[in-house]
């Protein structure tokens, strides 16, 4: 049997990993389970899967635990903070690493992970996009299992020629008739929008995807495809791929995850109904298969799959990504932070939704980029660019 460790078991991810879990439970085991704040979903996970150990990443959510935990039948240790979050993401007893912890505070157990030479399945974009040169490194040389979980680069792993199957592949696919990686997006809410209006979105109409229900930043980074930016720099470090070989083009219906183009004019395009559970079993069982318990995609019923370009007058934080990638070392961590300053700006209607980009570029335009050193020094970077994207924001308010 098979031990796991979820980072972040009472987010989606999290909460779609147990149940995945226990629809097999004599292949896989609950070994732990950690959360930030949510204390009661956190407390009802415990008494169902019984994980052996628990893990909370603020300390200060304690006392709120015992109280919660105390008149329950099932009790497991408890480890608190960010090295507690490591030593579980580190222990002999695990198998399996579900790295579902949003934000850098998922970035010490994960590379924790790597170095004791886990398999991780990798849904924190943090690890890649602030840090990917050290994360991948790190997985090199713990001599650890990644596989993405995020829907767009499982779909590409799955796409893959066989040899994916040994990490000695990252970077040698062109060799393996590998041309191109295409990341498919739904466009969001103002794929069909005038250009001219899309100053005047509202943080509420930004929310309202069309096809996923997501958070309010996620969905506003669908909305500018700054997401789809992220994942280019995602993809660029996961699988050793140049920037010019991973496109990225509009599909509203969300049926092609991802697809990878073949020197020999072949197309392999991994589909299926759109629910996480997929690559999550996927990531679980690799490199076999096991039940998701989604719903098989009904070919019959679908009318037409659509694909056209990313226009970049509309979608211009997607070729920022490229930028920082072109500009290396620490520029994926000016991007980040600034968007996710820009961000916030707007959901506080403090700028317009189009000033995102313009808060975005200002902060790429003007950052310094350092080589990567250590996760220290990211954190340093990513302080000294929130402040500065902080500064440039006022000349935007509205």
């Amino acid at each position: 049997m098979k031990q796991v460790a979820i980072l972040g078991s009472t987010g989606s991810i999290g909460v779609n990993t147990l149940d995945v879990i226990a629809s097999d439970p004599d292949r896989f085991g609950v070994y732990a389970i950690t959360a930030n704040r949510n204390i009661d979903l956190l407390v009802q996970q415990i008494q169902i899967h019984k994980p052996k150990v628990v893990g909370l990443a603020d300390k200060s959510y304690f006392a709120d635990y015992q109280n919660k935990i105390k008149a329950c039948a099932y009790q497991p240790e408890v480890l608190c903070g960010s090295d507690g979050l490591a030593s579980i993401a580190s222990s002999p007893t695990v198998d399996i690493v579900m790295a579902a912890i949003v934000g850098a505070a998922g970035l010490a157990p994960t590379l924790a992970a790597a170095r004791a030479g886990k398999r991780i399945l990798l849904a924190n974009k943090e690890a890649l996009v602030v840090a990917g040169d050290l994360f991948m490194k790190t997985i090199q040389a713990g001599s650890a299992e990644l596989l993405p979980i995020d829907s767009e680069h499982n779909a590409i792993y799955q796409c893959l020629p066989d040899a994916n199957q040994t990490s000695s592949a990252r970077g040698n696919y062109h060799q393996l008739g590998v041309d191109e990686l295409v990341l498919t997006a739904s466009g969001g809410p103002f794929r069909n929008w005038p250009i001219a209006d899309l100053k005047e979105v509202t943080p509420e109409q930004a929310c309202a995807h069309p096809n996923w229900v997501m958070g309010r930043k996620i969905s506003v980074d669908s909305a500018t495809m700054m997401n789809k930016g992220l994942e280019v720099i995602e993809a660029h470090h996961l699988f050793g791929m140049s920037a010019d070989k991973i496109q990225v083009v509009i599909h509203p219906q969300s049926i092609v995850h991802s697809m990878v183009r073949y020197s020999d004019g072949s197309v392999i395009a991994q589909m299926g109904n759109p629910d996480m559970r997929i690559p999550i079993a996927y990531g679980l069982a690799w490199p076999n298969r096991m039940p998701s318990g989604v719903k098989a995609l009904d070919l019959q019923s679908m009318a037409q799959l659509d694909f056209s370009a990313v226009d970049a007058k509309r979608f211009p934080c997607l070729n920022l990504a490229y930028q920082a990638i072109a500009n290396g070392g620490t520029s994926s961590v000016a991007l980040n932070a600034a968007n996710e300053i820009a961000v916030d700006a707007f959901l506080n209607h403090q700028i317009s939704f189009s000033d995102i980009y313009h808060v975005n570029l200002d902060v790429l335009n003007n950052y310094i980029a350092q080589a990567m050193q250590s996760i220290e020094q990211l954190q340093e970077e990513d302080l000294i660019v929130r402040q500065s994207a902080t500064q440039i924001l006022r000349k935007y308010y509205r």
